[in-house]
């Protein structure tokens, strides 16, 4: 299966607007009580940073970050993300610019304009993830962060042959896996659990790409990234009493978090 920007930017338009009613009524359970704590402590002070959040989608964490006090853009392949995203700007406005843009291609921004990029569960939905590491990186100025959030790689992947295992008492105790070395294209349709009217909605339908721990990280080393810190998430007890189902997320991470530093330009401007 080949797959193109123009393809991941027509499921996530087709997704935008169950997207944006249901993240705003705060069914992403998972990145309220899981992902966002972990990555809000992971960046720290951002305040008056020029940033960029790159693959914004409906801008719910845009807003969360120029809240912090960052001076925010957005960008998103997908023109009804965006859209979304203009809709609540205008509403509540918090000075975010927002354009419809790959993060493979982006010549809105000059060289070294950012402080800061920042991705939240989004670089992982890119078509050629290489290409959007080295355009982030042109755009950030040196010595400038960039933090971000995917898909654990070592454990979310082959979703067609991803498993939980279950102990003789019906817990919980492991997960089964496929291959993890064979790289791949699929399409997955889910909705949140969380959400009570999942079942009269249409499912999202998203691409994923299967890539290596090493597919996503070397990129970053030869764009010339030093990585500072990595996290994997572990829920909490107050995180796993708001959302039980991330207490199997105790046995492994379903989330991978970097933060890197532009070191040097390493061929990027």
């Amino acid at each position: 299966m080949q797959m193109d920007d123009h393809e991941v930017a027509a499921r996530w338009h087709g997704n935008a607007d169950v997207w944006s009613r249901h993240v705003r009524a705060g069914y992403d359970t998972y990145r309220d009580h899981l992902n966002n704590p972990a990555f809000f402590a992971l960046i720290g002070d951002i305040e008056g940073m020029v940033a960029l959040d790159a693959g914004c989608g409906e801008g719910y964490n845009t807003r969360l970050l120029a809240r912090r006090g960052a001076r925010m853009i957005g960008v998103d392949i997908a023109e009804g993300m965006i859209e979304q995203a203009r809709a609540a700007e205008a509403s509540e406005p918090l000075g975010i610019h927002y354009e419809v843009a790959s993060m493979t291609d982006m010549p809105m921004f000059a060289n070294g304009q950012f402080d800061a990029v920042f991705s939240t569960m989004a670089l992982m939905d890119c078509a050629d993830y290489a290409a959007a590491v080295t355009e982030i990186c042109r755009v950030l100025k040196l010595g400038g962060m960039l933090a971000f959030s995917i898909l654990h790689p070592c454990f979310v992947f082959h979703l067609e042959a991803r498993e939980w295992t279950r102990d003789e008492s019906g817990a919980i105790c492991g997960l089964k896996l496929g291959d993890y070395f064979r790289r791949g294209i699929g399409e997955d349709r889910w909705c949140f659990g969380s959400a009570p009217d999942r079942d009269e909605v249409e499912p999202f339908t998203v691409l994923y790409f299967d890539r290596t721990l090493a597919d996503y990280i070397n990129p970053l080393c030869a764009c010339g990234f030093t990585i500072e810190a990595i996290e994997e998430p572990y829920p909490s007890d107050e995180a796993c009493e708001a959302e039980p189902r991330l207490r199997k997320h105790r046995l492994l991470p379903i989330s991978f978090m970097v933060r890197a530093r532009k070191a040097t330009t390493n061929g990027c401007p």
